[in-house]
């Protein structure tokens, strides 16, 4: 069974930042999928598909490290 997590991340504004939190979010293990809903103007909704339920300290070093913040939900 899988667990969607959602998280709100700032400072998102194009596709290549959409491609970096994509990238360091499927290094986490367990992660299935990531799905980003880009908000250019304001706070973005990523969707994290796992196998099971993740850390939200690792989600969120995972965000820091592509370069951005999580604005809420983890």
């Amino acid at each position: 069974m899988s667990v969607n997590t959602t998280v709100g991340v700032s400072g998102m504004h194009c596709g290549h930042c959409v491609s970096s939190v994509t990238e360091e979010l499927q290094e986490l293990e367990g992660v299935q999928n990531v799905a980003v809903d880009l908000n250019k103007d304001g706070v973005s909704v990523v969707t994290i598909t796992s196998a099971s339920g993740l850390d939200p300290t690792e989600i969120s070093e995972a965000i820091a490290e592509a370069g951005y913040t999580v604005a809420g939900g983890a």
